[in-house]
């Protein structure tokens, strides 16, 4: 369940970002979304398999605040929401119980908060589970539905 991260180099950084889109296309990703929490610029993948991929450049970057939930974002969190889990899968398999805690607390303020869950899940399984039905209210809420091929690729290997 390891993560592939490969450090990215370049004299223009604003060029590869509006190229990488298009650039990773030839790998059908099931997700792909600039990491909304990262200090430095990561790009990240999710393909099949499932298997995890980030491009790490050295550019620091502000992150961004709690996700706002909408209609229009729904899908932009659950592809982030499944990446995180596969990753905290990782982690967890590697025995960093304290890691994968602080992560499911800040878990908790950027992702299952705003989408009404109240507590900080105690476990990945409650993370998913806590998800889950968060995202249906959210989906009736806004008049959307968020296909589960992420979520069926990513739930084989974690949940």
């Amino acid at each position: 369940m390891s993560d592939w991260d490969f450090k990215v180099e370049t004299s223009n950084f604003e060029r590869v970002a509006d190229e990488l889109p298009s650039l990773v296309t030839p790998l059908t990703p099931l997700a792909q979304q600039w990491d909304p929490l990262a200090e430095t610029a990561c790009y990240m993948l999710l393909l099949r398999g499932p298997t995890k991929v980030d491009f790490l450049f050295d550019r620091p970057q502000e992150p961004n605040p709690p996700w706002s939930v909408s209609g229009e974002t729904l899908l932009a969190i659950d592809e982030h929401f499944w990446d995180w889990v596969l990753w905290l899968a990782s982690k967890e398999s590697a025995g960093k119980d304290e890691l994968v805690q602080d992560e499911l607390a800040k878990m908790s303020t950027f992702l299952l908060g705003p989408l009404g869950v109240p507590d900080v899940p105690a476990s990945i399984l409650a993370a998913v589970r806590n998800y889950r039905g968060a995202r249906e209210r959210a989906e009736r809420r806004w008049g959307v539905t968020v296909p589960r091929d992420i979520e069926s690729e990513v739930s084989a290997v974690v949940v």
